[in-house]
């Protein structure tokens, strides 16, 4: 038989060596390194920050609303370690958001703020555990904000001058947001690079940087052509860089914020309700092409939807066309 080798004794607890006492921390890149105690909750969103603008690439408007969302948790612990933050906490914070008033969809937003931010520090070491995964997050809720009718979008589209450089750019403007459901930020980022007025089509950045392509109209091909041959250069010429489709009047890129202005001055303009948006173009545009009978993996796809399940709040909104479909044919009807 092969001889065993004798094992060493366990050592008792009384001759184990003591354990040191680990002290966690952060290094930055300069070289410095702190005591996680002493990092400020600042110093966490910085890097959380830098994070998802470099290695996940998203959107500016996604960091935008995450730089928001952890301002304002910040502001609700009021100098509490946030590394000891827990479920109960969470919960309480966004409790806190109920009250003051936030929208679930809003309050939804926060949630996974702070379930990303969370998971962030986990994987940096910073924190051995997630307390955010245990987050419910709140059902969005399903009705759509506000749709036009097809008699109230013909009012607002008319609404601009057609003899000024300002109301053929919003003319233009006005029929891009309706013709291809694009967000105002979208829209904001078009180039004429991305405009194929030959072929009825543009291509934008959606979330996520990913490009889609869009079908293009007669009657917003037909503004766009006139805003480009006849009114554009009076803008571009004041500009520093004129590859934007639509210009400032300083001949800049329009900002998101300022399609917003235009888009309720017009909408005031044609007698509409107050808080007409440029989603509400987008809302009406899916609307309307899902009336029509447009296939739902076709209108997610022009809206640039990650999921069906986004899409699919549209197919609410025309029962009266199902019911008349059904009266027409079952058979016992």
């Amino acid at each position: 038989m092969p001889r065993r080798h004798p094992t060493p004794e366990a050592a008792s607890p009384a001759t184990a060596p003591p354990r040191r006492s680990r002290i966690r921390r952060i290094a930055y890149d300069g070289g410095q390194v702190k005591p996680l105690a002493q990092v400020r909750f600042a110093e966490l969103a910085d890097r959380f920050l830098a994070y998802v603008t470099h290695e996940r690439g998203l959107a500016e408007n996604t960091q935008a609303a995450y730089r928001r969302d952890l301002e304002t948790f910040a502001r609700w612990l009021g100098g509490r370690n946030p590394l000891r933050v827990t479920i109960q906490d969470l919960g309480d914070h966004l409790s806190d958001l109920s009250r003051q008033g936030h929208a679930r969809t809003s309050i939804a937003r926060h949630a996974a703020t702070l379930r990303s931010f969370h998971a962030f520090l986990q994987l940096e070491g910073v924190r051995a555990d997630n307390p955010a995964e245990q987050l419910v997050l709140a059902r969005p809720d399903d009705t759509i904000p506000g749709v036009l009718t097809p008699a109230q979008v013909d009012r607002l589209l008319g609404s601009p001058s057609a003899f000024t450089a300002a109301g053929s750019r919003d003319r233009a403007l006005l029929e891009l947001l309706y013709a291809t459901g694009c967000r105002a930020s979208e829209v904001s980022a078009l180039r004429l690079d991305d405009l194929h007025l030959d072929e009825q089509f543009c291509t934008c950045q959606g979330k996520g940087n990913k490009e889609r392509v869009v079908p293009l109209g007669g009657r917003a091909c037909t503004a766009i052509s006139t805003w480009l041959e006849d009114h554009r250069s009076d803008l571009a010429d004041r500009g520093r860089e004129p590859g934007w489709v639509i210009l400032s009047s300083r001949g800049n890129r329009l900002s998101r914020m300022r399609i917003w202005e235009i888009v309720r001055h017009h909408a005031s303009a044609a007698g509409l309700p107050p808080d007409i948006s440029p989603h509400t173009l987008r809302h009406s545009f899916a609307t309307h092409l899902v009336a029509g009978g447009v296939d739902l993996r076709h209108v997610q796809e022009m809206l640039g939807h990650a999921s069906i399940a986004t899409t699919q709040r549209y197919t609410h909104v025309d029962s009266g066309r199902l019911k008349s479909i059904h009266d027409r044919y079952h058979p016992r009807r």
